[in-house]
């Protein structure tokens, strides 16, 4: 059925900034192809591949070691201290160079001489990386938050609410039931990505969170218009996102104006980001509203690119992960992390063709995701996608803070429905609509053991005493379908 639907709820309280801190924060591994020949270990291994360092210049302070949250826990901020600009005029332009077809996914920097780039955990955690890593192993869980879409134009409550439900998380859990890190699935900063709004709509924002914070860009971290709206430099596409979280080490930006957390280290805006029990595979499906676009896309009739300003590295790298999993015979979850959904309901479009790509990866490979994560549409939105023996979930986490879209306006949709639309017949696959919902911001919590993946839905208008998930989905890992869940012992 449905998610249910709730009015949001008022947020509690919790920050003015206060000066950079360099004391590090206290921190609290196929879908390879198992079978009754190969069966999945008790625990995976902890991950031993190193980490890529990321090619990009440094531009802020040297930290040394990474910091996370402030010191001390402050008030949620009521107002932006940098108010946001009307963006109507730039939206204006960029629906006229898209009605004029000028408006195209541009290139972005790829990590030369590296197939598959790689950040573990460890790396992003400093001294405390092994420790941690460890811990998650000798527990044999491991647990993190997924959301996206939170940068909002109007004020910080929106925004406030999701981080507020993400902190109650870290409270009356067991150690092993803490959340890890917080995975962002882009559009961190709108409306452009621009480095004067990253104060308030992440630094500020997010200034309690006391773990590593990834991300994968979205298109409005990448877009870049003309003047009057913007500087027209393909070269400032992606600037700041690069600066905040590709940074070559801990530093303390610009961007964050005395707030604590350091920059993240990711080797670029594609990447693999390895922990004990799960990989997640990220990549940057560009600046275009729909669809996603993630490689150079040859038509299939000509073979022909249709962007030949673009490279196919993205697809390159996603052979060489998901064959790095076969090789190394890796036991744990297997996620796929893109902006712009594959399937989707609404004002946003599905993106099939970057979905096609992505398949042809898993094909050549042998090795297929247990789920797929996006952003992009501005609510929360859940899929299963039937293909060989596999049940695969694809979810949309798009109402991290910015601005609600309805999917039907005016009509509740009855889910399960089936969604033949995004079915490709020479896949002989089938699609089913699971459970959305469009009038509550929220994030997912995820859940990694040695036998199974589970995905929660918490809306933010739950509030922090409630635990129990509005929606959840669980994949047995060694099959790669959905089954009861099974909470740890």
């Amino acid at each position: 059925m449905a998610v249910k639907h709730k009015s949001p709820a008022k947020a509690p309280t919790k920050a003015t900034a206060k000066p950079p801190v360099k004391a590090p924060a206290k921190a609290p591994a196929k879908h390879g192809t198992p079978s009754a020949k190969h069966p999945k270990p008790a625990h995976p291994a902890a991950p031993t591949h190193p980490s890529t360092p990321s090619p990009q210049r440094p531009s802020g302070v040297p930290a040394g070691t990474p910091v996370f949250a402030e010191p001390t826990a402050t008030a949620d901020p009521t107002k932006y201290t940098v108010p946001h600009a009307s963006d109507t005029a730039a939206y204006n332009e960029m629906a006229a160079l898209i009605a004029a077809s000028k408006f195209l996914p541009l290139p972005f920097p790829g990590v030369a001489g590296v197939a598959e780039p790689v950040l573990t955990l460890a790396a992003a955690l400093g001294a405390n990386g092994p420790a941690t890593e460890a811990a998650i192993a000798k527990a044999g869980q491991i647990v993190f938050h997924c959301a996206g879409d939170t940068g909002a134009t109007l004020g910080p409550q929106t925004e406030n609410e999701v981080v507020d439900k993400l902190l109650a998380d870290f409270t009356g859990e067991a150690p092993a039931a803490l959340p890890q890190f917080l995975y962002h699935l882009g559009d961190i900063v709108y409306s452009f990505g621009e480095h004067k709004y990253y104060f308030d709509q992440f630094y500020d924002a997010f200034r309690d969170y006391p773990r590593p914070i990834f991300a994968i860009p979205g298109n409005h971290d990448g877009i870049v218009l003309p003047p009057p709206a913007g500087t027209g430099l393909a070269s400032d596409s992606l600037a700041a996102f690069l600066a905040n979280f590709c940074a070559p080490g801990f530093e303390h930006s610009p961007d964050a104006v005395g707030i604590s957390r350091t920059t993240m280290i990711q080797p670029g805006v594609y990447f693999t980001l390895e922990a004990p029990l799960v990989r997640i595979l990220g990549l940057y499906s560009n600046m275009l509203e729909n669809p996603g676009v993630i490689s150079t896309t040859p038509n299939p009739a000509t073979g022909k690119p249709t962007f030949p300003q673009l490279s196919d590295v993205q697809l390159d790298y996603l052979t060489a992960a998901l064959t790095r999993i076969k090789t190394e015979a890796f036991a744990g979850a297997v996620l796929i992390a893109v902006h712009h959904p594959p399937y989707c309901y609404g004002a946003h479009s599905g993106s099939l063709t970057m979905l096609k790509e992505i398949d042809a990866c898993c094909t050549s490979a042998g090795v297929w995701p247990h789920a797929i994560l996006s952003g992009h549409s501005h609510n929360y939105q859940r899929y299963t996608r039937a293909i060989g023996t596999r049940q695969i979930p694809f979810l949309v986490i798009g109402n991290g803070g910015h601005g609600l879209t309805q999917i039907n306006k005016g009509q509740t949709i009855r889910t399960p429905a089936p969604a033949p639309a995004f079915a490709q017949p020479e896949a002989k696959d089938s699609v089913t609509f699971e459970s959305y919902d469009d009038t509550n911001y929220g994030y997912t919590r995820i859940l990694v053991t040695a036998a199974q993946l589970r995905i929660e839905y918490h809306p933010a208008s739950d509030g922090a005493a409630t635990k129990t998930p509005d929606d959840a989905v669980t994949v047995a890992l060694a099959t790669g379908t959905l089954t009861t869940y099974t909470p740890p012992s």
